[in-house]
């Protein structure tokens, strides 16, 4: 009878690649960061706040923009840069050390937050010390392989080091009280960094996602559609950090125009029948409408008017980011461990709800609506808290088909 093998530790599992680890710690942060919002918008309403070190408006910007997404985003290109450039297969020594990091630092914030704001900052250190391991094992694996077109690592890249100086720019904030070290990493966290990040990923993987699962699916990249969605997004956030915010529209209706038009290039309506590629046009659509919000919201404003409030920000943060993260990493889950790519009622559920928080939340800014903010964060925690009950098990399992990773 011929020997078997051992099977694996379940650390050897958790750490099999990239993804396990960084997913696993963003599934954590996902609720983390969505219960912290609800509890404080429940005290609000009973005239009370959150016992917290920094004000909790900026805490919740720190930890949607540099808390909850780069688990996911280092976690995705760790794992895909290689296959983009025909590389090896990043290993366990070089992204271990990202992770542990980045999950250390944040667990300091968690603490500071509450507790001590020189742990607030010791945290921010510490993220910082793994984002820049993040980035210099990215960058390697770009510098290393042989040229080629490289316009969707190279945009990432860049967004990478945007927000890096965002998240800086934040402790900065924290030592000195110079508000406008606050204003930069709010403004540029969403303009610099996490915007051109998922709309460059959904540009490259949209379309070669649709190529794999439909016939005849041609798989249409525009160059420069990404190229003008990089220069609006960059002139945006110089804008809003100019206080300009009556003239975005100049860049807000064409970046608009140009995420609608892909949404009609990429061919929803075949899509829409396979839930695991519907999910991903559902949310890339949220793209075009939040960018159309942003140019009304400018318009009012230029007119005089009071504007949209943050819709347009939550139109792109809920309904685009979050969706697209939902979408992502379900799929990278499912190919990643050995199951059917496939996703199932439960989580076509879990997807729906998240952009029904979205709609709730965009009525929320109307005039005598404002009550549906807190039935908008307990919604989008409920679908969330559902997501995570379903996949982050996944993450310490060996795959279900034997092979390895």
């Amino acid at each position: 009878m011929p020997a078997t093998s051992p099977p694996a530790s379940r650390w050897a599992v958790f750490t099999a690649t990239p993804h396990r680890v960084l997913f696993l710690a963003g599934a954590v942060q996902f609720v983390a960061t969505l219960l912290f919002w609800l509890c404080e918008l429940l005290l609000r309403q009973a005239g009370h706040s959150l016992p917290t070190t920094v004000p909790t408006t900026w805490m919740h910007a720190l930890l949607m923009l540099y808390g909850l997404f780069p688990f996911f985003i280092f976690g995705f290109l760790l794992t895909v840069y290689p296959r983009w450039m025909n590389a090896g297969e990043i290993t366990r020594e070089r992204y271990l050390p990202v992770f542990g990091w980045l999950a250390a630092g944040q667990a300091l914030v968690w603490l500071g937050l509450f507790a001590s704001r020189t742990l607030l900052e010791l945290g921010i250190v510490v993220m910082l010390a793994g984002w820049a391991r993040g980035i210099a094992v990215l960058f390697s694996v770009y510098f290393t392989t042989r040229p080629g077109n490289k316009q969707h690592e190279t945009v990432l890249n860049a967004a990478l080091i945007a927000g890096a100086c965002g998240l800086a720019g934040y402790l900065l904030w924290l030592l000195s009280g110079d508000p406008a070290y606050l204003w930069f990493a709010v403004r540029g966290g969403l303009w610099f960094f996490l915007l051109p990040v998922f709309f460059t990923v959904a540009h490259r993987m949209i379309p070669f996602f649709g190529a794999c699962a439909l016939p005849g699916y041609p798989m249409l990249r525009p160059a420069r559609h990404l190229l003008l969605w990089v220069g609006c997004a960059v002139i945006h956030g110089v804008l809003e950090l100019d206080h300009r915010d009556a003239w975005t529209w100049l860049v807000d209706a064409p970046l608009a125009a140009s995420a609608l038009w892909h949404s009609a290039l990429w061919q929803p309506r075949r899509a829409l029948p396979i839930r695991l590629l519907a999910v991903l046009h559902i949310a890339f659509a949220w793209f075009g409408i939040g960018m159309a919000l942003y140019a009304l919201h400018s318009l009012s404003l230029l007119a005089g008017g009071g504007g949209l409030g943050r819709a347009p920000l939550h139109a792109l943060a809920l309904g685009f980011m979050s969706g697209l993260l939902v979408a992502m990493a379900t799929r990278v889950t499912l190919g990643h461990s050995g199951s059917p790519l496939q996703a199932d009622r439960y989580t076509w559920w879990c997807f729906l709800a998240l952009n029904a928080a979205t709609l709730i939340r965009i009525l929320a800014d109307w005039p005598g609506m404002a009550a549906f903010n807190p039935l908008a964060a307990a919604l989008a925690l409920t679908a969330a808290g559902a997501w995570v009950l379903r996949y982050l098990p996944v993450y310490l399992r060996p795959r279900r088909d034997g092979q390895p990773g």
